[in-house]
C-alpha cells in the first residue's frame, strides 16, 4: 500500500514537473508586436535599444519614454531573452540646468559595450539638447562599473565635427570598437573607430555612403559585415535595406531588402535598431526593431525576429510568434 502511494506520488510529481517544464517551454516564445511585460507586470519601456551579453545575462538598454517625452535610459536583465527583470534607470536625466542631459533633452538609441581593459561598461547614445529640437545632433557618452548602472554622464560632442543622430556601436573580434552614425541631416552614414577606452572618437572616421538612411544595425558573419538600415520618413515605416562589406570601412554593397512576408516593404511596420548574436548558438542572430507609436511612444512595440541566410544573404521573415532557444552559460 505504501509502495503504491509512493509510486502514485512520484508519478504525480513527475507529471507536475513535466507540466511546469512544458509551460516554461511554451513561455519561451517571442510574439513580435504584442505588449511585452516585465517581472512586475509593467509594459517594458526600452525603445530604440540594444542588447549586451555579460557573464551569462542579457541586458536590454532602451529609451524610457512617456507619451512623448524622453525620460532617460532604462535597463532590463534576462537569462533567456524572454523573461525580463526591470533594473530601473541606467542613466537619468539631470536636474542641473547647465548639464547637456538636463530634463527636457532627448536621449535616443542607447547602446552599451564592455571594455575589458578598463573594466567599464560604456554607453553611447544620440543626444539632442533641451529646447533645441534636433539641431544639436550630438553623441553622448556615459560609464559604469556595473552593467545595470547607474551610469555617469561624461560628455557629448560631434565626432570629428560631424552631426551624429541615429547610431549604434559594434565591437569587432580584435576588440576594436566602432560608432556608426547618421550624419549631415541623415543623408550620410559614417563609421568612426573609438579610442582604446571606448570613451571618445579617433580620427579614423569614414563616410560609408550617402543614401539618406538611418537606424543602423550591424553584425558580422563569416568575416563579412552586414548593415541593416531604414529610410528617413519620420515615424512612418518604410523599406529596410541591407549592405555588405569585407571591411567595416567598406566599400559597402547594397544587396536589397532582407524582409519577407506580410508588410515586408514597410519592415513589418517597424524600424531597425540592433542585431544581437545569440550566445552559444553559432550563426544565430536576433533582429530587433521598433514599431513606433507617435501618439504614445511608451506603447511603441518591439519586433524581434530571427535572421536566416540564403546564399550568404540575410533574410528576415515575419512570424506572428516563434520559439526561442538560447544558452546563457559563459561570459
Amino acid at each position: 500500500m505504501v509502495h503504491n502511494r509512493l509510486l502514485a506520488l512520484t508519478m504525480m510529481l513527475g507529471l507536475t514537473l513535466l507540466g511546469r517544464a512544458q509551460a516554461q517551454t511554451k513561455q519561451l516564445v517571442i510574439k513580435p508586436g504584442e505588449r511585452w511585460l516585465d517581472n512586475h507586470g509593467e509594459v517594458i519601456n526600452a525603445h530604440g535599444g540594444g542588447l549586451l551579453f555579460s557573464k551569462g545575462t542579457y541586458y536590454w538598454f532602451g529609451e524610457k519614454r512617456g507619451k512623448t517625452a524622453s525620460e532617460g535610459v532604462n535597463v532590463y536583465s534576462s537569462k533567456d531573452l524572454s523573461h525580463w527583470k526591470n533594473e530601473g534607470l541606467a542613466l537619468s536625466q539631470s536636474t542641473d540646468p547647465s548639464s547637456d542631459i538636463t530634463v527636457g533633452c532627448l536621449m535616443e538609441r542607447p547602446k552599451v559595450i564592455y571594455n575589458p581593459k578598463t573594466k567599464q561598461y560604456v554607453m553611447w547614445f544620440h543626444l539632442e539638447l533641451a529646447g533645441k529640437g534636433y539641431d544639436a545632433a550630438r553623441a553622448g557618452v556615459a560609464v559604469s562599473e556595473k552593467p545595470t548602472g547607474p551610469y555617469r554622464f561624461l560628455s557629448s560632442f560631434r565626432p570629428n565635427g560631424n552631426m551624429s543622430r541615429d547610431m549604434t556601436l559594434f565591437v569587432d573580434e580584435d576588440g576594436s570598437a566602432y560608432h556608426m552614425y547618421s550624419s549631415q541631416d541623415n543623408y550620410d552614414l559614417r563609421v568612426v573607430k573609438l579610442t582604446d577606452d571606448y570613451l571618445g572618437a579617433t580620427t579614423q572616421d569614414s563616410l560609408l555612403f550617402s543614401a539618406h538612411r538611418e537606424a543602423p544595425a550591424i553584425f558580422k558573419r563569416n568575416n563579412r559585415y552586414y548593415l541593416i538600415t531604414s529610410g528617413c520618413t519620420g515615424w512612418a515605416p518604410n523599406a529596410a535595406s541591407v549592405h555588405e562589406a569585407s571591411s567595416i570601412y567598406g566599400p559597402w554593397k547594397l544587396v536589397g531588402d532582407p524582409m519577407q512576408g506580410p508588410a515586408a516593404k514597410t519592415t513589418f511596420g517597424g524600424q531597425s535598431t540592433y542585431v544581437q548574436p545569440i550566445h552559444g548558438k553559432p550563426d544565430a542572430f536576433l533582429f530587433m526593431a521598433d514599431r513606433w507609436n507617435p501618439q504614445d511612444l511608451k506603447d511603441s512595440r518591439y519586433l524581434w525576429l530571427p535572421i536566416s541566410f540564403e546564399n550568404d544573404r540575410p533574410v528576415i521573415r515575419w512570424a506572428d510568434q516563434w520559439e526561442l532557444n538560447v544558452s546563457s552559460k559563459g561570459r
